[in-house]
């Protein structure tokens, strides 16, 4: 049986993509409130089960369920195009998700489960005849809960001891995971020609692009108002600024992806997504504060 090159499996797991559930682990190690340089080898373990494991699972899952559509939209992926020979996509997402249960199994309960939980909502995202990825609305939350609240919420209980984390670290999560909503939107904008063909109900499909987008853009900005909001009510009035002026530094983004959807989607995901993950570890430094004020 022919195989793969392996620079062509290191592009199914696409390693771009493993950037944010990295991040949002990391922030709920900061919201811990644990000591970081006790616990390095764990914080490790932690990021590579975040990343290389779980979102490259994912990744790898996504492309062979969506090697028709891909088809279309992206024909030079390594399904389509032919570089992925036979099953051996499915084969891989098949070993990575379990490579990623191993791994997160010295976790702790609450590590283990929300892992479990990430990599259920991987497979039903893809897999028919669930494939929320088809409901644009069910699709982004799988997606955004995996990426963002479930990340920061195993990186903390890791952290803990298997502990469940606390709760105003769950409801940062949770905002973050909504906001997150409108970061899976803007990915959808380079493939509505794709998805509408093939039956993917995405938002730009459901809604047209200039509905979706301010959608996306209310989705974010809503949870970064709500989250700052909560840090000014919780006592930490410069963080709960810091995080209103990085989603006021989005709005001239925003304003003209709104006018050129299609277009502008990217610059959005390049310079506004930073700035929105920016405030995400501005928030856990302010739970970590408020922590170690209260001991």
């Amino acid at each position: 049986m022919q195989r793969p090159e392996l620079s062509t499996v290191a592009e199914l797991l696409k390693p771009i993509t493993w950037f944010p559930p990295m991040w949002a682990f990391s922030c709920g190690v900061v919201s811990s409130g644990k000591s970081l340089t006790d616990n390095w080898v764990l914080i490790v373990w932690g990021v590579l089960l975040a990343g290389p494991l779980v979102c490259a699972s994912s990744q790898a899952v996504n492309d062979w369920f969506d090697r028709h559509v891909d088809a279309i939209n992206e024909p030079n992926r390594p399904i389509p195009s032919g570089r992925m020979p036979g099953r051996w996509g499915f084969y891989i997402a098949v070993l990575w998700t379990l490579l990623s249960i191993f791994w997160a199994w010295p976790l702790g309960p609450w590590g283990f489960a929300a892992t479990a939980l990430g990599l259920l909502l991987s497979w039903a995202y893809s897999t028919p005849p669930i494939r929320l990825k088809n409901n644009g609305w069910w699709g982004n939350s799988a997606c955004a809960l995996s990426y963002e609240g479930l990340a920061w919420v195993t990186g903390a209980a890791v952290m803990l001891g298997g502990e469940m984390p606390s709760y105003n670290a769950i409801v940062l999560a949770l905002l973050y995971s909504f906001g997150a909503h409108g970061i899976m939107t803007l990915n959808d904008f380079k493939a509505v020609e794709g998805d509408a063909q093939m039956g993917v109900r995405s938002l730009p499909v459901q809604l047209g692009v200039i509905k979706a987008a301010c959608t996306a853009c209310g989705f974010m900005l809503f949870a970064q108002w709500a989250v700052a909001i909560l840090l000014l009510e919780w006592g930490s009035p410069n963080s709960a600024l810091a995080v209103l002026l990085l989603s006021v530094c989005q709005l001239p983004l925003m304003l003209r992806f709104i006018q050129n959807p299609v277009e502008k989607a990217l610059s959005v995901s390049a310079f506004g997504v930073p700035l929105f993950v920016s405030g995400m570890m501005v928030s856990a430094w302010s739970l970590r504060g408020l922590q170690e004020v209260a001991l």
